[in-house]
């Protein structure tokens, strides 16, 4: 079991690289604070919910070539069709994903990349790790997204003049995308943890299990904590449900800042 290895911790997280993690944690969260959030704040307040929805849509149905590929790989046809079912039906009836009719359909939303299928097939994760401007990852993963994933995408495959930019403008709004739907539960976590970088460390190893066994995610109380009625450490009552669900739920990262991924204990196999 990771908790008993060399570089673990109270909440059982393999780390060994934790003093160089928070200095590169530190130096991402500076990032977010000078940059990201105030993007995504003033995003936030510039444009309508509707018109963020819409982009949020549409950022999530270009990933879905992704999805179907690893829904595929990892021989889960049922959601390999719902990921069909999204592609074909937003596409068309909902305009480039901008409008959501799949889900009316019963297609569900869901999200796969090729870590996801390395873990299915029994390919350890490898330790917890902060990389400068991506956040955190597991090596499995990083191998995943960068020498794998972006090969199951047809956009891909399209040449033409400015794709390069496209492709940057396209990761830009993706991180403001997603950092503006977390900004209240982002800073709800920070306001209320002890330590910052532990509890996203652990909120998104939560995260990252939840989605490797395609299991709900659930958020226990951190080991120490006081019970729901209690005290928390600002002084404030802890919360049965606490609101930083809100932003492990969501997806939320900000590569600037959040850790996106690291195993709690040896991964889960997909049921």
């Amino acid at each position: 079991m990771l908790g008993g290895c060399a570089g673990s911790n109270p909440d059982g997280i393999y780390d060994p690289f934790e003093p160089v993690n928070r200095e590169v944690f530190d130096f991402n969260h500076s990032l977010d604070r000078n940059a990201a959030l105030p993007a995504a704040t003033y995003y936030k307040h510039a444009l309508p919910d509707g018109m963020r929805t819409g982009v949020h849509n549409f950022l999530s149905n270009m990933s879905l070539p992704v999805t179907f590929a690893n829904d595929v790989l990892q021989g889960e046809i049922t959601r390999a069709g719902y990921a069909v079912c999204r592609l074909g039906v937003n596409t068309t009836i909902g305009i480039l994903g901008i409008m959501d009719p799949a889900s009316d359909l019963g297609c569900i939303a869901h999200d796969e990349d090729f870590g996801q299928t390395l873990a299915v097939y029994g390919v350890p994760g490898g330790p917890y790790m902060v990389l400068p401007l991506l956040g955190a990852s597991l090596p499995r993963d990083v191998a995943g997204k960068f020498a794998v994933d972006h090969y199951f995408n047809p956009l891909g495959y399209v040449s033409y003049r400015g794709k390069y930019f496209v492709s940057i403008g396209q990761n830009v709004l993706k991180v403001v995308d997603q950092r503006s739907r977390a900004v209240s539960a982002l800073h709800e976590v920070e306001r209320t943890s002890i330590d910052y970088y532990a509890a996203m460390r652990r909120l998104y190893v939560l995260r990252r299990n939840s989605a490797v066994s395609n299991d709900p995610l659930t958020v226990p109380p951190p080991p120490g904590a006081p019970p729901p009625g209690d005290a928390a450490p600002d002084g404030t009552t802890a919360s049965a449900e606490p609101p930083v669900v809100a932003a492990v739920a969501a997806g939320a990262s900000a590569p600037a800042a959040t850790p996106l991924a690291a195993p709690l204990a040896p991964d889960a196999a997909k049921k």
